[in-house]
């Protein structure tokens, strides 16, 4: 094993939350599952079950620390009941304790252990008795575990655990002596900065150092990722920051990310920052097929007890992305997912997409909190956050969905048999093919929990564990559930049978992600949210809840009116009741642009069935003019095939569909693209859902058909337009096809820098 570079330990020592100390000295193998259970909104909850059901002079959330060997342990034991010198352990489950990996079991008791040692010191305890509570989620029962510890056998057992860790702690600490002298001479990378670049990174940088909320509207060209990676890591020692999040809403946007960081300080043989960059576990798993466990995937068989190689090496090759993550792994016969996973602890900046932090079950805050890092998050492309956290914040069931697992497995008779009662009770509220529901049936969902748990036991046997079609079912309940437990007046519960009973489904749909994200903002010491359309400014406030006192920096863009010809029709509609009407001017625009100046250009249609119409017309009347069309499905080769044909040289018409793969985050600067064709405003479909979204919207923040239509259809067309002008020295033409682009109300959210629109009739 290779030794750990050696370094004087701090002033004051260097500190550890109990949960990573003990995760750190862990061994055994993965096995998820039995933690295919709470979240850790559930566990909250299940905390403050048990804790209600103890006495008046039970103690909750009680702190505690202690140091040994240079090392400072800290945490929150869950509580103590003082009358009995108990001090208690909680953690939440579902289905057969049996079933619980003996190596999970161990960290449990190894965190008591820790946490008796603390208070033992703390109050001067000659003996103290240990509670491992396990609280069942399903039966809401308790299993409670006992031991009767002597403190000194305890203060043991503490300095053995601090002293394994010690040399890993000076190593740490050596790190970040060194990373926060680097970051405190950081230089810009560039000779200069780009435009109102500067700007943007004097605001960053007071806001990182400074804590607090700060949203950010800047044009495609300022120069995002750099102008605020950089003011950041600059704060970084100033502001006592342990960690920088990095968020995205595409791969895309990791890569740029991973290009800034590598720019600024690394990849090279010791960065001065530890980056890790967290992917989705389909794409970095070894065995797909294989279940996470020790049985079935032999990455996972002794996972903890090849760790602490893996993590020496990852910790001092410091750059760990995709690629590093699974040559490391592979060396260490480790799981690259989880290795990336466990090196989160240990890293300065963590490269991952939105779910990794505002899912309802991610493990990302909740490990922040627990461990007391003081945290800075960047989310890029923040115009994506809104329907992103309201998709992780939305679940549905299907009838279909049960039919397909009872099949597949029908040996949990009792289990099957009850939920298709409940199906059958809500479908005599069912009338017509959409309803929205006054509240959440109650006796439904009761079903599904006692049903959860009877598949959670089921599925912690390994012959269980793979069924596709089960641990499909399983996760989609979960999440139901979850979600089920915070429903209240940000979402609603729709009902639809449109093809019949059988094909029933009930939705729990969020319209407002603010109540999940604002207590996310109020937990960190700063957050940065950047866009290119990031506008209106009390629409993604009043969305994305925003603290109060965020600030917010809007930038001129780089680019200049003469660059950009905006052309809109006086007499043209693309409303759904006038598309047939539309597609004999829509061709002859297009037509008259390609002739006026050939090249490459998009067009872009609200639907796949608006392009075909139009393209089928186009190619039929112009059959000399290269065509190319987004198809319905589209995998990654498909996309770059698409983007393939806009070479400098290239001339064709490329039809998309507006908010689709091309709409946003593709660069074709220069010739590659000359101009767009938008056919649309881009405003979602009319329909008893959104309407039922817009209802919602006009109550909570009035004005409900711009929050629900006119703000999220222009912020589509607005990002799919700027991918015309792209650098200064480019120059281009946008196509806006409908005379609504004529109104006031429209134009005054179309960009500022935009020239007044000319005829295009």
């Amino acid at each position: 094993m290779p030794a750990l570079p050696a370094s004087p330990l701090p002033d004051p020592p260097h500190c550890v939350g109990v949960r990573t100390l003990c995760e750190f000295v862990r061994t055994g193998d993965i096995d998820l599952r039995f933690a295919m259970s709470p979240s850790a909104q559930q566990g909250l909850a299940g905390h403050a079950t048990v804790a209600a059901r103890r006495s008046a002079g039970y103690e909750r959330e009680v702190f505690l620390q202690g140091e040994h060997a240079g090392v400072r342990v800290r945490g929150r034991a869950d509580g103590y009941d003082a009358p009995a010198n108990a001090l208690e352990e909680i953690k939440t489950h579902r289905g057969d304790l049996a079933r619980m990996p003996s190596s999970q079991r161990a960290v449990h008791w190894a965190q008591a252990r820790i946490y008796g040692w603390l208070l033992c010191q703390a109050r001067g305890l000659a003996r103290i008795e240990l509670r491992l509570v396990y609280f069942d989620l399903g039966s809401e029962t308790e299993t409670v575990l006992s031991e009767s510890h002597d403190a000194q056998a305890l203060r043991a057992g503490f300095e053995q655990a601090c002293a394994a860790y010690a040399d890993w702690a000076r190593a740490e600490a050596g790190h970040r002596r060194r990373r926060d002298a680097g970051l405190a001479q950081l230089r810009f990378p560039h000779a200069q900065f780009r435009g109102e670049q500067r700007r943007m990174a004097i605001a960053a940088f007071r806001t990182a150092r400074d804590g607090g909320c700060l949203s950010i509207e800047a044009p495609t060209g300022t120069g995002k990722t750099l102008g605020t990676l950089f003011p950041v890591l600059r704060a970084m020692p100033e502001a006592g920051l342990d960690k920088v999040f990095y968020l995205t809403a595409r791969t895309t946007g990791r890569a740029l990310a991973l290009d800034a960081l590598a720019a600024l300080a690394g990849p090279v043989a010791a960065p001065m920052v530890r980056v890790v960059e967290l992917v989705a576990r389909s794409k970095a798993c070894v065995h797909p097929g294989a279940a996470c466990t020790g049985e079935q995937c032999p990455r996972a068989r002794g996972f903890y007890d090849r760790l602490p190689a893996a993590r020496i090496e990852a910790a001092q090759a410091g750059w760990l992305d995709k690629a590093a993550s699974e040559r490391i792994a592979a060396r260490h016969a480790v799981c690259p997912y989880f290795l990336a996973q466990a090196m989160v602890p240990w890293a300065d900046v963590v490269i991952g997409d939105y779910h990794h932090a505002f899912d309802p079950a991610a493990w990302l805050a909740p490990l922040a909190a627990a461990e007391g890092w003081r945290c800075a998050v960047l989310v890029d492309e923040a115009h994506n956050l809104v329907e992103r956290v309201r998709d992780m914040h939305s679940a549905h069931l299907a009838r279909a969905s049960l039919t397909a697992a009872r099949r597949a497995h029908p040996a949990l008779g009792a289990t099957w048999r009850g939920l298709a009662r409940a199906w059958g009770n809500l479908a005599r509220e069912a009338t017509g093919t959409y309803r929205v529901l006054d509240e959440l049936p109650e006796r439904f969902v009761d079903a599904h929990r006692r049903a959860a748990s009877a598949l959670a036991e089921h599925l912690a046997r390994s012959d269980a564990a793979a069924d596709p079609a089960l641990l499909d079912y399983y996760f989609e309940l979960l999440h139901f559930l979850r979600l089920a437990e915070r429903y209240g007046t940000h979402s609603i519960v729709e009902l639809g049978a449109p093809n019949g009973a059988r094909a029933l489904r009930i939705t729990l749909r969020n319209l407002v992600p603010a109540p999940f994200l604002a207590p996310r903002w109020a937990a960190l010491h700063c957050c940065l949210l950047f866009s290119g359309t990031f506008g209106p400014a009390h629409y993604y406030a009043d969305m994305l809840g925003l603290p109060a006192q965020a600030r917010r920096l809007e930038l001129a863009s780089p680019f200049r009116a003469e660059q950009l010809q905006v052309r809109v029709p006086h007499r043209l509609s693309t409303r759904y009741g006038d598309r047939a009407a539309s597609v004999p001017p829509i061709v002859g625009a297009i037509a008259r642009q390609f002739a006026d100046r050939p090249g490459n250009y998009l067009a872009f249609f609200s639907s796949y069935a608006y392009l075909d119409q139009v393209c089928t017309q186009f190619t039929l009347a112009h059959p000399e003019i290269p065509c190319w069309r987004q198809p319905p499905s589209l995998d990654e080769a498909g996309r770059d095939a698409f983007l393939a044909r806009y070479t400098p040289e290239g001339q064709g018409i490329g039809f998309a569909v507006l908010g689709g793969a091309f709409g946003e985050g593709i660069d074709l600067p220069g010739t590659r693209l000359v101009g767009a064709f938008i056919a649309t405003l881009g405003l979602p479909q009319v329909n008893p859902s959104n309407e039922a979204l817009r209802a919602r919207l006009h109550t909570a923040f009035g004005d409900g058909y711009a929050y629900a239509y006119l703000y999220p259809g222009l912020r589509k067309v607005i990002q799919a337009a700027g991918r015309v002008i792209r650098t200064p020295a480019d120059a281009g033409v946008i196509h806006l096809l409908d005379e609504r682009y004529r109104q006031p109300g429209v134009r005054a959210l179309l960009p500022d820098w935009w020239p007044t629109p000319l005829s295009s009739d």
